[in-house]
């Protein structure tokens, strides 16, 4: 193993939000298998976590961690970007005890108080932003937030201001600014139903197949190009054909969550014409990072940041692409939307996408931060380990979602005489809810070996390896 030291002393922030990011995502993981578990035992853990408030935690920890490995991503991407130290690490460092603080108290208000309760205790009344999924959060929880990421952005950009500016800093400060702009949307409550869905999905939407890939593609660009050696100029011009592809079919995509709540009917045309082209820029993705593998100029010691960084353009187009264009059209929707084949897209578009660019992140950043130039050949074979498992539980729990999502729909929503009810539907469901638990399980093994590559030390016939030895690709 080779030893390495930091471009930038302060890119060590990042540090903590890694470790912060990974222990959440833990968390988030537990809960979601208790949701699993709650729906073939549903007494299970009541009162203590009632079903509705296992999945506000396991929602908002999933948002809060990836926004904390987003975060992190940011502070060891920018200064080696912009070839200058981070414009304040003590600022970093502190904004990253209030965000952790912050929202460990609001999942510990969930757990603890009654959500009407939390809701009289934290100002409700006054401003009324609790109730909409994803955006429980009390508003001094929503105040906090924004506070937090105006300042994490008034760093990273006053950083880039007195440095070197490149196409991944320029697409991943539009992300990351885009990301904050939207979220004030979630302070807009009207009484009006359908304009609060609307606002809503500006929120919900507009991140996650908007502003997120801004900054999916920024990191996955970071990754290659310090695995691959590639010429920046090849990876610059794909990356701003896959922003620019993402961010006309992914605003005018926001139209396919438009199809039925109240909205003009020229949004059944605009929402299934451009929904259906958002797999395009996930395809690209796949294509961008196969194609800047197979060109590249070197073989990179870290050959695990490089499987994280292929298999999320491959699961994130499979998710987000494949999943997401299976109901995507209008009369398609019609019957799906809600079902369990929107809950099998959003688990496996959030894993491949979003999931896996923190973790290649984290793969290639955490050995550098760590001092050295890459994990030992046995830590990284823990990584792939970890990597496949994750994966192919990941497989099951959306093949046995998607399976029960169909006959759902086929008992539920397409007989006009004779449908079954929703509760005696679930009933029959059963048998994929216990798969989806399986792969539950499984997933979470993976991650439990992800964790245990951190202390994974080299194996005895490492000691025999030349230290400028290169693994090849696995």
């Amino acid at each position: 193993m080779k030893t390495a030291t930091l471009k930038f002393q302060s890119q060590s922030v990042s540090k903590l939000y890694f470790i912060g990011a990974l222990a959440l995502f833990v968390g988030q993981i537990v809960f979601g298998l208790t949701l699993g578990l709650q729906y073939v035992i549903g007494d299970l853990m009541f009162p203590a976590i009632p079903f509705n408030i296992a999945r506000m935690v396991h929602t908002n920890l999933l948002i809060v961690w990836l926004l904390m490995g987003f975060m992190g991503s940011a502070y060891y991407l920018v200064p080696e970007e912009a070839e200058t130290e981070l414009f304040s690490p003590l600022l970093a460092k502190i904004l990253f005890w209030v965000f952790l603080a912050a929202g460990a108290a609001t999942i510990l208000g969930y757990l603890l108080v009654p959500y009407a309760t939390l809701a009289q205790m934290t100002g409700n009344d006054f401003l009324a932003t609790m109730g909409r999924e994803f955006l429980e959060q009390p508003l001094p929880t929503k105040v906090g937030i924004v506070i937090v990421a105006l300042a994490f952005l008034f760093n990273i950009s006053m950083t880039v201001l007195k440095g070197r500016k490149t196409a991944i800093t320029l697409v991943l400060l539009m992300g990351l600014w885009g990301l904050a702009l939207m979220f004030l949307f979630s302070f807009v409550n009207p009484s009006n139903l359908v304009r609060d869905k609307m606002y809503w999905w500006f929120v919900v939407h507009l991140w996650v197949e908007g502003t997120w890939e801004l900054i999916l593609g920024a990191l996955l660009a970071f990754v290659l190009i310090k695995t691959t050696g590639v010429d920046r100029e090849v990876i610059d011009k794909w990356l701003y054909l896959i922003v620019t592809m993402a961010l006309v079919t992914g605003i005018l995509g926001t139209g396919h969550h438009f199809f039925f709540i109240g909205l003009p009917g020229y949004w059944h045309w605009v929402g299934s014409v451009f929904s259906a082209l958002e797999p395009v820029p996930f395809f690209m993705m796949t294509l961008f990072a196969f194609n800047m593998v197979q060109r590249r100029k070197r073989e990179h010691p870290n050959q695990a940041a490089v499987l994280w960084a292929v298999g999320c353009s491959v699961m994130g187009f499979l998710g987000a692409g494949l999943w997401g264009f299976l109901h995507t059209l209008s009369p398609v929707n019609y019957y799906t939307h809600g079902s369990q084949i929107t809950a099998a897209h959003g688990h496996l578009a959030f894993y491949g996408a979003y999931v896996l660019v923190v973790i290649a992140m984290i793969s290639y950043a955490m050995p550098i931060l760590r001092g050295r130039e890459a994990n030992s050949r046995r830590a990284q074979g823990y990584e792939m380990w970890s990597f496949w498992i994750m994966t192919i539980g990941m497989a099951v729990m959306v093949l046995a979602l998607t399976g029960a999502g169909v006959l759902q729909i086929w008992l539920q929503r397409m007989p006009t005489e004779g449908a079954m009810s929703f509760m005696a539907t679930q009933d029959q469901l059963r048998f994929f809810y216990w798969i989806r638990v399986g792969g539950g399980v499984m997933f979470l093994a993976g991650l439990l070996v992800y964790l245990a590559s951190f202390f994974v030390g080299p194996g005895v016939e490492e000691d025999e390896v030349p230290a400028n030895a290169r693994l090849r690709t696995a």
